[in-house]
């Protein structure tokens, strides 16, 4: 599970930057192509968050899809899962978007 050590990355950068404060919430971007089950990164954040200053905070998820371009049609894209294959069945696409994976915002106090 990937999710775990995603959570704790994101947990010790978060607790870093609150320079001791308490952290309320955390909100991070995550794309449809990075295989992150955002149920699994929500279960991993409460577990990585415990006895931190983000101890009890929440984890809110934007999610973004996936999307490329296809050189071979010409057409945008969208991409429902890692599987790179445009409708008219060619697998020449350039990814445009679905694999960001970024801390948003925080709140603290």
């Amino acid at each position: 599970m990937h999710e775990l050590s995603l959570a704790e990355s994101i947990v010790g950068a978060v607790c870093e930057r609150a320079d001791g404060r308490p952290v309320r919430r955390v909100t991070v971007r995550i794309g449809a192509l990075t295989a992150v089950v955002p149920e699994a990164m929500e279960f991993c954040f409460g577990l990585a968050v415990q006895g931190t200053v983000a101890d009890g905070a929440t984890l809110a998820i934007e999610h973004r899809p996936g999307t490329a371009h296809c050189r071979s049609c010409g057409t945008d894209v969208r991409l429902p899962d890692p599987i790179l294959l445009c409708p008219c069945g060619s697998a020449d696409l350039e990814v445009t978007g679905g694999r960001e994976l970024q801390i948003v915002s925080m709140e603290v106090g």
